[in-house]
This record gives C-alpha cells, structure tokens and sequence, in this order.
C-alpha cells in the first residue's frame, strides 16, 4: 500500500483510504468527487463477485458509469469451453485451449500522470490502520524476504529471466536451488499481471539462441496456466474452496487428530523436509511448490487430517493465498478435487527429500538443529547411528522430535481409506 501511494503521488495523483462496505464507500465517495465514471478489474471469487454487483447497481443509480475489466487473467473463466459447451474439468485440454485462444499483446506503460479532483477528498490514515503486527512483531522474516510493490516485482521477473528460467525445467522441483520464479506473490497482489508475465516470458525465449531456454519459458507458462485454470474451476464451482469437487468424498474417513495438526503447523513432525517447508512458510510466508505438495500429502494422506484445514493454515499463512489456487491444489493433493493427483499417489517424505533436496541444504537451512547430520542420514535422522547423533549434537525426542507417524502405516492406512471410498 506504502508503495503504491508513492507510485501514484508521483504522477499527480492520490490515494484516498476510507474503510467500510464498498458497496457503499466507493458510490459515496463518487458522488462526493462529482464523478462520471469509476473503473475497476474484476474479481472472481464470489463474495467478490456479488459485492461488484451491489456496487455496479449503486453507481448507476446515481447515474454513474460503472465497468470492469480483466485484470489478473489471461482469459476470463467463461471464455474457455469444452466443444459441449461446459467448463474445463481436466487441465490438459484447457491449456491447449488456453495456449492457441491467447493472443500475446505488449502491455501498455503506466500512465506519465494521474489528474485528481481539485479538492482532495479527506483520506485516512495507513497507520490509523494498524495493518503490521506490534505486540509481537512476527513479521520480521516476511520483511526480509519480499520488496513490496511493483517496482519489486518487475525486478523480481528480470532476475527470473535472466539468472533462473534457463534451468526452470529441471530444477523447478529443488527446494534447494533458486530456479523458481517467487512471482506468485506478485500476481496474487497485483504488482503483476500475468499478461506482463506472458509476454516479458515469450519475449526473452525469442531472443534467446538456446533450445533449453525456450523449453524451460513453455514450462513455466503452463505454471501460469495451472492459475488460470484454478480460476477456471473457482469461478464455476464457487464452493470449491468448502465443499469437495467430488462429492463421493463426503464420506472419506477424516482423523480429528489436533495434536497431530499442530505439530505440522509448527514443522514439529520428525520429518526434516516437512518440517523445513513448514518453517520456511510461518517464517517468510511462502514455501516452495514442491514442498507444498509434501506437506500437504503429509497432512492429508499420513495423518488423514481434513484438507480444508491445511487449507485454512495455508491461506492465513501465505503472501501468495489465491483463494482459487490455494482451494484447487489441496484438492488436487486430497484426490477430492477435479484433474486431482491419483489417490494412490502418497508422498514418501524420505525419498521426496533425498531425491529434491539431495544435500539437505535446504533442511540445513531451515531445520538447522539438524544441519551437522551428514547427507545419507538428514533426510532420516531416526536412522543415523548414536555417534552420528552425537557429534550433530542432536538429542531425538528432545533437540528434535522422533516421527509422529510411520510413513509404511500411515501410507496403508490411507490407501485402505481411499479405497473404501473408491467403492463408494
């Protein structure tokens, strides 16, 4: 918010806060500037939508023109249909629609000035808000990670492009390694569009000499496209964020395991890769997409815990909470949900973590306690002989914990469960 009102004051204009029910703050702060017309880019979650709708009605009441635009999509979520005439449920052929429908087109500059009214309307305060944690300061490590606004995020894609695309495709799944983008914010925020993304991204692969390069852009592109369609599905399925895409699953036998639950959420599980990913999401508020994936199979899948609660965790935890994303891949992950992983599909943390973090630097990072257990043993501390222990200075059930589940039982236990719904 700082950044923007910056960015706006620059150019001539100013950034009014009023706090309230946009349905009625923004027609009243219309008529209260005398003006014509108000603009805006759409929404599509549907409280959003809904809310647009009252706000639209209020303003052309007044006698207001009131439009919105696509602002964060490639495509809006009704443009793209099945030759039947339905919504996408499976991503392959929605990404090939997507791909040949989207035109590429470069993106317009920001404007050199920003006119307002002559009579600035009375604006609140930012820090009459209170927005940043006090009593404690928790964000500290979110501080140090991010550079808000859009400054931050167009440096952001330029360093992606020319330091970590050329080795996204093999190295996008390295917790590790710096070959991920960290965009999601950006788009999340709006600091970005995917449109700028699109384009900036097919703009270096076709100045680029080098095959890899050009493969490692489509990779990444089709990332880009997994949002889309999550959006697709959010925007037809409103309730995909409670309900399960599947109703078959209403019947799947959840744990209400709390203690299990709250040893995850601190990355307390005995697991280092779940926990390392735990710890890097509450300390910078984002974890790798890889990671996302083994601890959320984690939670679902080896301690039958609902996903709608790591649903719950991740959206108040993440910089990058889509509510369409964020409900998409924890059902993707639950086997719930549409194009959903298979259910037999159980993540092993062990093998995930030596197979992607195959020198446990980013469990030495983030689980330090852990950091001298030699390579062969980081990814298993239960396994590492008492001397190897002994010299890390680790102490299992006290400097940290034993595994609060066995991944062999738990992996059995869950597919039985699975299976039984599969029979319905």
């Amino acid at each position: 918010m700082t950044a923007l009102k910056k960015d706006i004051e620059c150019r001539g204009g100013a950034l009014i806060l009023r706090r309230g029910k946009a349905e009625r703050i923004v027609p009243d702060l219309a008529a209260e500037i005398g003006a014509s017309g108000v603009f805006w880019n759409r929404c599509y979650e549907a409280f959003a939508v809904e809310r647009d709708k009252k706000i639209k009605a209020a303003l052309k009441h007044q006698g207001i023109t009131a439009q919105s635009f696509n602002g964060s999509l490639l495509s809006e979520p009704w443009e793209l249909q099945t030759g039947a005439g339905a919504p996408y449920k499976v991503f392959t052929p929605f990404w090939k629609s997507l791909s040949a429908a989207y035109r590429d087109v470069t993106p317009l500059r920001a404007p050199d000035s920003i006119p307002s009214p002559g009579k600035l309307p009375i604006s609140e305060a930012l820090s009459d808000w209170k927005l940043l944690p006090a009593k404690p300061d928790w964000a500290g490590g979110l501080k140090d990670a991010w550079t808000p606004g859009e400054e931050g995020a167009k440096d952001r894609l330029s360093a992606f492009l020319d330091e970590g695309l050329e080795n996204y495709q093999e190295g996008r799944d390295r917790p590790d390694r710096p070959f991920v983008s960290r965009l999601s914010p950006r788009l999340h925020w709006g600091e970005l569009s995917p449109r700028q993304v699109w384009h900036a991204t097919r703009l270096a692969a076709e100045r680029s000499s080098g095959q890899k390069y050009r493969s490692a852009a489509w990779s990444f592109l089709r990332e880009i496209g997994w949002r889309e369609f999550s959006y697709n599905l959010l925007y037809n399925w409103p309730s995909l964020p409670e309900d399960n895409w599947k109703p078959q699953f209403d019947s799947f036998p959840w744990i209400d395991d709390e203690d299990g639950f709250a040893a995850w959420t601190q990355g307390c599980t005995g697991y280092p890769i779940v926990d390392a990913g735990m710890r890097e999401l509450w300390t910078t508020g984002y974890m790798h997409n890889r990671v996302r994936m083994i601890t959320a199979s984690f939670l679902i899948k080896d301690l039958m815990v609902h996903w709608r609660k790591g649903e719950e965790w991740f959206w108040d935890t993440l910089v990058d909470a889509d509510l369409a994303s964020n409900a998409a891949g924890w059902q993707w992950v639950a086997g719930s949900g549409a194009d959903a992983s298979p259910y037999f599909r159980i993540f092993n943390p062990v093998s995930q973590g030596e197979k992607f973090d195959p020198k446990g630097a980013y469990v030495r990072h983030w689980v330090p306690e852990l950091a001298g257990l030699p390579d062969k043993v980081i990814h298993k501390p239960w396994e590492a002989s008492a001397a190897q222990l002994e010299d890390a200075g680790v102490t299992l059930g006290e400097t940290y914990p034993e595994p609060i589940v066995d991944h062999a039982m738990a992996r059995q236990r869950a597919l039985q469960s699975y299976e039984a719904v599969k029979k319905g």
